[in-house]
């Protein structure tokens, strides 16, 4: 079951990483490099991992909810830090 889980993850991370791929091919406005391609991967595993543990480890739904909740925000205001530099931090290269 652990195995099935983490094959499942791994999949759809490499689905995700696959619509960028694409469009690099179709468009120049899409232009990711190699590292841009593994932070990105680490960023969806590590989230698919931590949401995985939390389904496992914690037992009420709104807890389930609430704690999945917290874990995909960050994911998105690191991504748009990222992406954008939203705060302006060195992190973001701005």
């Amino acid at each position: 079951m652990k195995n099935k889980r983490f094959l499942t993850i791994v999949l759809i991370v490499g689905a995700l990483l696959l619509i960028p791929l694409i469009a690099m091919q179709f468009t120049d406005e899409v232009v990711w490099t190699i590292s841009d391609f593994l932070v990105a991967g680490i960023l969806l595993f590590g989230t698919g991992l931590a949401i995985d543990l939390v389904l496992r480890k914690i037992s009420t739904t709104k807890n389930q909810i609430i704690v999945c909740g917290i874990i995909l925000a960050t994911l998105f205001i690191i991504w748009a830090e990222l992406a954008v530099g939203i705060f302006g931090t060195p992190f973001a290269g701005s």
